[in-house]
């Protein structure tokens, strides 16, 4: 017989039994008549017929195990078994499944996030090929002279390309309509291999100095603003209210090479001068704001790719020295190298910040994995001792532990196959969520979360281990059982007698330990959210709005822009609802800095770093409108103008570090290169406040007056407090920003929520963290009470001889329960000790904690002490009032 029938035989098993049951029982009629010719009685005949054919059942298998593959046809009748099985206990079944499902499903979700952010390869041609050029060290990002030298002396690259990230704005005044962007160079979808879907891409005719405004759109972004018409190739599209014509679409799978960003609109590198003007970085050698990426020549290894690129640096680095830099920066900037690492999984922000977080989390849900695989081997045990008389007599009647062993670990496997099929369901739905909780309102998290072969491969790997790890022991235990015992009237069976229930009790000890270990790390890292969400930042963020106002197309000529802003500012002080208002460069945990080195006389510092100070423009009332109290000297005021003294208030950070607590009426340089500035007298003192990131230590902050720039930046911060929510302010801003400029452009956002953007990662690992502890506190409270009652069931009898022989009820309770707080006590002292050891693994992750808080492992101690002595009182309650004469009885 062909392999294709015995496969195809699999599948038609019952119609395959008949054939044979038709072929046996003519070979068996043949044979009686041929006896009965012979001179045999019917009766005889075929008495004897059935002799010489020998074993019915035994010729069947055989001639069965020719017609089909036989460890197949074995191995799915062991899973119609199983099913049958499952189907037989629907509640254990449905508490199995779902437990492995959110072990299966929480890891799935986690490792998808990790497979889109870290492993995925970009959506682009041969992405194993590409390389990302940078200095050799952390530095990344490169100036665009310094790009223009890589570009024209490269010789190990077949093509390379340059991109820089940004945010145009659709909207031509009033509030803005941002959308993701990057400026790139002619080679950039060359580079990369993309393709069209859409007229055509950008090419290196169109990146040229002095070039015309053209824009290619993402495939999303062409899908959603113009319906996927091919009719918008060819329109025109305002960019920062620059008009851009647009000639063509990218792919629909390419979003770009940064990861966990798509990017909406392309424009070729040259256009950045078209939009920023006079603030064009396209020649300026001290603005870091480009990524290279780049394709070598097939016959170039990576060693010959890295030589090469350092052979052109020193002459690059030459020809781009920042002439406003001190000799010794400069002599530094000359001694730059260039290095080349792997691209084909493209380059992340996102990757950058969440990598230790990602696989702290993966950690955590493997753990929870583990808590519901010792909970599930729980209820396989106790189900075993239901069994024990179907496999004893399985056992009598010929069955090999190795066979009994292999039908019980199909089941297990059956049931975490059903619980990953729910695992997936449940990661699709988290693994959008952990997305979402990635995203913020002023940076959309995209990523491909599509169930690939690497998802696939990963689910299907945690299933089968899965269900071989939570089987083997209760399926190795189950096959051991004594067929005698087991068949008597009384019997116990697996679970006569102590001894016969350790391995439960080790599960539950284990699941107590793990438990501990989730417990504390949610602890942890709760702790340290909260304290960073408490902390005084030394401002008062609650009812403040931050309008983040673009000139750069204001109809008001740059030399009135001051005077635009001090109307703005006095009509936004007239608002109703709003108490206080101030301008400012800078606002606090915005992402954004502005740092120098100074000079004070008679001050020696060890190093540049140590003279840094980092700075900020601001109006008056800022300080009242911040919340910042003033603790020294004065604010600025109407004397300070462009032609007064420039003048400066400090934090209390400055004031000690650089006089000693004693700043009024002192003075400071700023260094530019080798350059000293002019004096800038100190008038005030405030108090410190966070500036960049709640995390920081306090920085050495000084204030600088707006009032004292002749010509202000196109780029503002008003900042209103209000007397209730801030987004309540936003449409009266609205209004006085249309009175002065129609096409002046605003941001708006309220400070609480700048800075509840800053806490996102921390935010998303203490709600993790939290929901995955509680989980597994759950499953050990389950398989807690779950032994405790099995146990209380199991010895029915031996309670009530010690109620008839006079136990109190009392003494029966605490005999239960010091039996929970045995195994208790065991998992929290073997759990402290793990938890000691792999929360120090999280030390980056926190704040204001040691790893080895004592308050919180003796909190999660606790905690679980108690959950689990609650667990185990039902049962123990249960015990005490057992009838003893009912249970004698069962005897």
């Amino acid at each position: 017989m062909s392999w294709l029938n015995r496969l195809l035989n699999l599948v038609r098993s019952d119609r395959l039994s008949r054939d044979i049951d038709r072929e046996m029982s003519f070979h068996v009629g043949e044979r009686t008549d041929d006896l009965v010719a012979a001179g045999m009685s019917r009766y005889e005949a075929r008495r004897e017929a059935k002799r010489r054919f020998g074993n019915y059942g035994m010729q069947k298998e055989n001639t069965r195990a020719a017609d089909v593959f036989t460890v197949i046809d074995s191995l799915l009748g062991d899973v119609r078994y199983a099913v049958r099985a499952l189907r037989s206990t629907p509640a254990f079944a449905l508490v199995a499944v779902l437990s492995l499902g959110l072990g299966i499903g929480a890891n799935t979700a986690i490792f998808s996030l990790i497979n889109a952010v870290m492993l995925k390869t970009l959506p682009v041609s041969h992405p194993e090929e590409l390389v990302q050029v940078n200095m050799g060290d952390d530095q990344e990002t490169f100036t665009n002279p310094l790009w223009e030298q890589v570009r024209d002396r490269q010789d190990v690259f077949s093509k390379v390309a340059a991109a820089g990230s940004t945010r145009f704005n659709l909207a031509a005044g009033g509030e803005a309509r941002p959308v993701a962007g990057n400026f790139v160079s002619g080679d950039y979808f060359a580079t990369l291999g993309v393709r069209a879907a859409a007229g055509r891409l950008i090419e290196r005719a169109d990146d040229v100095r002095g070039c015309a405004g053209v824009a290619v759109l993402g495939h999303a972004f062409w899908r959603t603003e113009y319906g996927g018409d091919a009719s918008a190739v060819g329109r025109m599209i305002n960019l920062d209210t620059r008009p851009f014509r647009i000639i063509g679409v990218a792919d629909q799978s390419f979003f770009g090479v940064d990861v966990g960003r798509t990017v909406q609109v392309y424009a070729p590198l040259c256009s950045e001068a078209i939009i920023r003007g006079a603030g064009s970085a396209l020649d300026r050698r001290s603005t870091w704001w480009l990524n290279l990426i780049g394709r070598p020549k097939a016959d170039m290894a990576p060693e010959q790719v890295r030589a090469g690129l350092k052979r052109i640096a020193p002459a690059s680095y030459e020809s781009t020295v920042p002439p406003n830099w001190g000799v010794k920066n400069q002599k530094e900037y000359r001694e730059g190298t260039f290095d080349a690492v792997p691209a084909g999984k493209g380059m992340s922000q996102l990757r950058r910040q969440y990598r230790t977080a990602l696989f702290a989390l993966m950690s955590v849900v493997g753990v929870v994995l583990l808590v519901a695989c010792a909970n599930v081997a729980n209820l396989l045990l106790a189900r075993a001792t239901a069994r024990q008389r179907e496999i004893a007599i399985r056992l009598a009647i010929g069955a090999g532990r190795g066979r009994l062993v292999r039908q019980l670990l199909t089941e297990s496997v059956l049931l975490s196959a059903l619980g990953a099929g729910v695992g997936v369901l449940f990661a699709r739905w988290g693994s959008q969520l952990l997305v979402r909780l990635l995203s913020t309102s002023r940076n959309t998290v995209s990523l491909d979360l599509s169930l690939d072969m690497t998802v696939l491969a990963f689910t299907v790997a945690v299933a089968m281990a899965t269900g071989v790890l939570f089987g083997l022991a209760p399926a190795w235990r189950s096959s051991r059982v004594n067929p005698q015992a087991a068949m008597k009237a009384g019997g116990r069976g697996v679970a006569e007698g102590h001894s016969r229930f350790s391995i439960a009790k080790a599960l539950v000890t284990a699941q107590i330990a793990l438990s501990l270990v989730l417990v504390v790390s949610a602890g942890l890292l709760l702790g340290s959210f909260t304290k960073l969400a408490n902390l005084d930042p030394g401002f008062r963020p609650a009812g403040v709005l931050v309008v983040t106002v673009d000139a750069r197309n204001a109809s008001t000529d740059e030399a009135r822009r001051g005077e635009l802003y001090q109307r703005m500012l006095e009509r936004a002080r007239a608002l109703p609802g709003v108490t206080s208002a101030s301008i400012a460069d800078l606002t606090p945990i915005s992402g954004s800095s502005w740092n120098d080195e100074i000079y004070v006389d008679g001050l020696t510092l060890k190093s540049g770093r140590d003279a840094l100070v980092y700075f900020n423009r601001v109006s008056d009332r800022h300080f009242t409108t911040m919340g910042t109290a003033l603790v020294a000297g004065r604010d600025f005021g109407a004397q300070d103008t462009p032609e007064s003294p420039q003048v400066a208030i400090v934090n209390d950070a400055m004031a000690k570090k650089f006089f000693a607590g004693s700043a009024i009426g002192k003075h400071f340089r700023i260094k530019e290169g080798d350059a000293l500035q002019p004096l800038v007298e100190i008038v005030g003192v405030v108090k410190d406040a966070k500036y960049k990131d709640l995390r920081e230590e306090t920085l050495p902050t000084a204030y600088y007056a707006a009032t004292q720039i002749a010509k202000p930046g196109s780029f503002i911060s008003f900042v209103l407090r209000g007397d209730g929510s801030a987004l309540a302010l936003t449409n009266g801003f609205k209004s006085v920003a249309a009175e002065a400029d129609p096409r002046l452009s605003l941001r708006f956002v309220s400070l609480e929520e700048q800075l509840a953007t800053s806490l996102t990662r921390e935010r998303l690992l203490a709600t993790l963290s939290g929901f995955f502890g509680a989980l597994a506190l759950l499953l050990a409270t389950i398989g807690l009470y779950g032994i405790m009652s099995y146990n209380v069931a199991r010895r029915r009898s031996e309670i009530g001889v010690r109620i008839a022989l006079g136990a109190a009820r009392p003494r029966v309770v605490r005999m239960v329960l010091g039996e929970v707080g045995r195994m208790v006590v065991i998992g929290l002292a073997i759990g402290g000790v793990a938890a000691a050891a792999s929360t120090r693994l999280m030390k980056t992750l926190l704040y204001g904690l040691s790893p080895s808080d004592p308050t919180t492992l003796a909190a999660s101690g606790a905690v679980l002490l108690v959950v689990a002595l609650a667990a185990g009182l039902v049962p123990a309650l249960r015990a005490s009032r057992l009838d003893p004469m009912d249970a004698l009885r069962e005897e």
